[in-house]
């Protein structure tokens, strides 16, 4: 008996955040109006539209056996309203989206993890098939998949104090997006939107700023140290060090915004003091312009 309600204790703190994460997810959802991703569609869907080759997570009975017997490999016939897209979603979890210059703004994470839900929402219920880049579980739709990517999202995993793109479900003709704040070492982003655009993979960079992170107001004696603790930098002047972080946070942002173009990516910054809908919205247009 002892054991049984440990187990459903232990179950129900497991569960808890998934609500609270699933239902901020959804009012930020509800508030960007529901369009098409430009699809062909045909009504009921009975007109046909292409084969594609089976890949891991179609269901059997979607297999069209008679064109599959003509080849080695397994096909699905589409029909218009089944043509859906993948999306894979990289949500930064390293320690630096943990900052926050106010309690009264959510930390950078956290708002990319609500991002990262309510577009999967949005996504799902216009027929699209959503997953997280750093997976191995392949892109799926519906709302079980909706409770597995809060259940990801939820699980605390830090890996420095920066993150790099993680690309384990990467797959050729996909869309992605990204949510970092891309703070830390450029080199790994690049080579993750060089693979990208070399399998022919586009999709939407958001860096995600608290606005102490764009105004920098600090001045006289401080102390700057990273969330983890392993970098830190004391000055008396930090008033003399504004110039020249400003100048490195542009580039930073030049190099971020060229990069996208180069590859084929869409490129925004998102305040966190600002409302999560703009974002949202931007991010679910860039995917439209993405395809």
């Amino acid at each position: 008996m002892t054991t049984a309600r440990h187990l459903r204790r232990g179950a129900a703190e497991l569960a808890a955040p998934f609500p609270p994460l699933l239902a901020e997810a959804e009012r930020l959802a509800a508030t960007v109006l529901m369009g098409e991703h430009g699809r062909r569609r045909s009504g009921m869907g009975d007109e046909f539209w292409q084969y594609r080759p089976a890949v891991e997570g179609d269901e059997a009975r979607l297999i069209d056996w008679r064109r599959s017997a003509k080849s080695d490999v397994h096909f699905i016939r589409q029909r218009e309203w089944q043509a859906a897209q993948s999306v894979l979603i990289w949500a930064d979890r390293a320690a630096s989206m943990g900052f926050t210059s106010d309690k009264e703004i959510p930390a950078k994470g956290a708002r990319a993890n609500i991002l990262t839900l309510a577009l999967s929402i949005l996504l799902v219920r216009a027929g699209e098939r959503v997953g997280m880049a750093n997976s191995v579980t392949p892109p799926r739709s519906g709302e079980p998949q909706l409770l597995r990517m809060a259940q990801e999202l939820t699980t605390e995993v830090v890996d420095g104090d920066y993150g790099a793109p993680q690309l384990t479900g990467l797959r050729p003709n996909v869309r992605a997006v990204f949510l970092s704040d891309f703070m830390g070492d450029i080199a790994p982003i690049e080579a993750a939107l060089t693979k990208a655009a070399d399998r022919g993979v586009r999709g939407a960079l958001l860096q995600i700023l608290d606005p102490v992170e764009e105004a920098f107001p600090f001045n006289g004696r401080t102390i700057f140290e990273s969330m983890s603790g392993a970098l830190k930098h004391e000055t008396l002047k930090a008033g003399d060090l504004r110039d020249r972080y400003l100048d490195r946070l542009a580039a930073r942002k030049d190099a971020l915004s060229t990069l996208a173009r180069a590859t084929g990516w869409q490129y925004h910054v998102h305040h966190t003091d600002q409302p999560g809908s703009a974002a949202l919205l931007w991010l679910y247009t860039a995917l439209e312009r993405g395809r």
